[in-house]
């Protein structure tokens, strides 16, 4: 959180846990499909971070498939 808020990113701070290249951090989108799951007693998550950017849809669809 403090990292996003230092690059003027804090409304991010959420998707910058998943967002690892420093592109993506500084751009403040996100370029590369990312995937965090983890499971609590009643529930299996995946969280699926995608590109929205058109630039990057073939990144989306690749990671989605």
């Amino acid at each position: 959180e403090k990292e996003a808020a230092e690059l003027g990113k804090g409304s991010f701070k959420y998707a910058w846990v998943l967002d690892k290249l420093k592109a993506e951090r500084e751009r403040g989108i996100t370029i590369d499909i990312a995937l965090w799951k983890f499971e609590t007693p009643k529930y299996m998550v995946t969280v699926i971070d995608a590109p929205g950017h058109r630039d990057f849809i073939k990144n989306m669809i690749t990671g989605t498939s």
